[in-house]
């Protein structure tokens, strides 16, 4: 008996990568919902209060956390951003300098500073008196403090300006030139202005990156007056063997960082839309 022809299989669907990233996604949420449910039911709330949220500690922190921690914190952030912002933007000048020596310094200081850890500028410039005896930074503390801040800032700033002055059309230089201006005028008159506008968005995230960076003052050993949030938080800590007031310090950084992360995405999103 002759046999039947087979009849060709039917083939296996295959699942879309639209559908495949929906699987992707459903596992990626079941598994963070799992954690998270493991963490609520399994956590000691009571040791997690008592050692992160312990109220007294708390409410001894608040008045000196904002009449000192915080108000050094923001001089240390505004005296380096100042710093940074002209010592960046004459980076910026020297680096698209037709004047070789002036590239090559401003490239060397650039790639070192931005090398290098924060935290070892702010260690040497506690070695500046011994290195160079009767020499003393300006302002103390605070000098110290905005004097790192500012090199370091210095180098990343520099860049921000660099890619904003050349993001200024070239006509516009050329329209300034041929209505008689020399280079120098053309820069400070027509350049430097458009491009701080359009430099404006990443410049406000180097501001809460040097808002951050505040915290290495510690590392120049202050204390007393001159302490600022991350400093503040651990001495207290340190005092009642809680880490209450790290925590406190941690929750002040975030209510200024983050409306000021929010304000660079708005700006950003704003120049995007060329308003």
């Amino acid at each position: 008996m002759a046999e039947l022809p087979r009849t060709a299989e039917p083939a296996r669907a295959r699942l879309s990568p639209r559908k495949k990233q929906r699987i992707s996604r459903g596992i990626q949420y079941a598994v963070l919902i799992a954690a998270l449910v493991g963490f609520v039911f399994y956590a000691d709330w009571p040791s997690l209060a008592q050692n992160f949220a312990k109220p007294d500690v708390a409410a001894h922190a608040l008045p000196d956390l904002f009449t000192i921690a915080l108000r050094n914190t923001i001089i240390y952030t505004v005296g380096g951003f100042v710093l940074s912002a002209v010592f960046g933007l004459l980076l910026a000048l020297m680096r698209l300098s037709t004047v070789r020596p002036y590239r090559w310094i401003s490239a060397i200081y650039i790639e070192i500073f931005r090398g290098l850890p924060a935290l070892l500028i702010f260690l040497m410039i506690t070695f500046l008196p011994l290195a160079l005896p009767g020499f003393e930074v300006p302002f103390g503390t605070y000098g110290q403090g905005i004097l790192g801040l500012g090199l370091v800032g210095a180098a990343y700033q520099a860049e921000i300006f660099r890619a904003g002055l050349q993001a200024v059309p070239r006509g516009q230089i050329e329209a300034a030139r041929s209505l008689g201006m020399s280079a120098a005028r053309s820069q400070v008159t027509v350049v430097i202005p458009q491009a701080i506008r359009i430099v404006i968005p990443p410049t406000t995230n180097q501001f809460v990156a040097l808002l951050k960076d505040s915290s290495l003052v510690l590392f120049l050993g202050v204390s007393g007056q001159y302490v600022e949030l991350a400093k503040f938080g651990n001495d207290l800590a340190s005092q009642y063997a809680n880490a209450t007031p790290i925590m406190v310090a941690g929750i002040t950084y975030l209510i200024v960082t983050i409306p000021l992360g929010y304000l660079a995405g708005r700006l950003e999103k704003l120049k995007g839309t060329g308003r």
